[in-house]
């Protein structure tokens, strides 16, 4: 029993060291809450570890889709370039080889041409080897000769084999040429120069200076009767073609 006093209070022996008793643990307790306590740090260590690899292992996936992404689109950039590359290719070899069948068709055209007028060179020869029929070709030559200068006087050469027919039928063309051109006309036969012994035949009519010349071959009338009807000569051989252009 505690009694009042101006400077202290007695306390019976017995309460105080029940108190310090009830405060006290054991090993036990003491270890049993130390475990607790590192169990629940340690798996707050391992929530947080686990948090962490999540978090890396996101941050890798969305890393690595970036980088398979990026690669991707330079791969596809790539072939696409080397695709465009192959096209243009093909196209310069496409156009190429149409150039080069172009090419060999048009030689092989112009060949073709070149037959026809070896062949027709080939007649004429036949022709001029007839000398009723070769006569004839002359006195036309000679007369278009004449009307084509209109000359009071002129020369004509021929192939020297030919002279005296030439000479034939200059007597027969003078007359024809007055009654239609109402115009005389000398004509001379030139005798130091002559055509070609190769020539196919034909005559060169000159005006008196020299100066003006109609040939008449059989060669010159051949390649202006080709150049005139090559468009349809090919039309004949080749068909029609609004594109093509023809050059001799």
């Amino acid at each position: 029993m505690c009694v009042p006093s101006s400077t202290f209070c007695l306390r019976t022996p017995g309460a105080g060291a029940k108190a310090g008793a009830a405060m006290a643990l054991s090993d036990a307790d003491v270890q049993k809450r130390i475990k607790h306590m590192m169990a629940f740090i340690e798996q707050e260590a391992i929530e947080k570890a686990e948090q962490i690899d999540a978090k890396a292992e996101e941050e890798f996936n969305i890393e690595k889709g970036r980088l398979v992404q990026t690669q991707r689109l330079k791969i596809i950039e790539y072939y696409e370039k080397k695709e465009k590359q192959i096209e243009q290719q093909k196209k310069i070899q496409m156009s190429t080889m149409k150039s080069q069948a172009r090419l060999k068709l048009l030689q092989v055209q112009n060949d073709l041409v070149s037959e026809l007028l070896n062949e027709a060179k080939l007649r004429l020869i036949r022709i001029v080897a007839d000398p009723g029929v070769y006569q004839e070709m002359l006195y036309k030559l000679v007369l278009q000769g004449l009307f084509r200068l209109l000359e009071p006087e002129v020369i004509i050469r021929c192939r020297q084999q030919d002279y005296i027919l030439v000479e034939g039928v200059v007597r027969q063309a003078i007359p024809q040429y007055n009654t239609v051109s109402k115009k005389h006309v000398n004509v001379h036969l030139d005798v130091e120069m002559h055509l070609s012994m190769n020539s196919m035949g034909g005559v060169e009519v000159y005006s008196c200076d020299q100066k003006i010349k109609v040939s008449n071959t059989l060669e010159s009338r051949l390649d202006l009767l080709a150049h005139q009807k090559m468009a349809e000569i090919r039309r004949t051989l080749f068909g029609a073609n609004p594109n093509r252009k023809f050059l001799i």
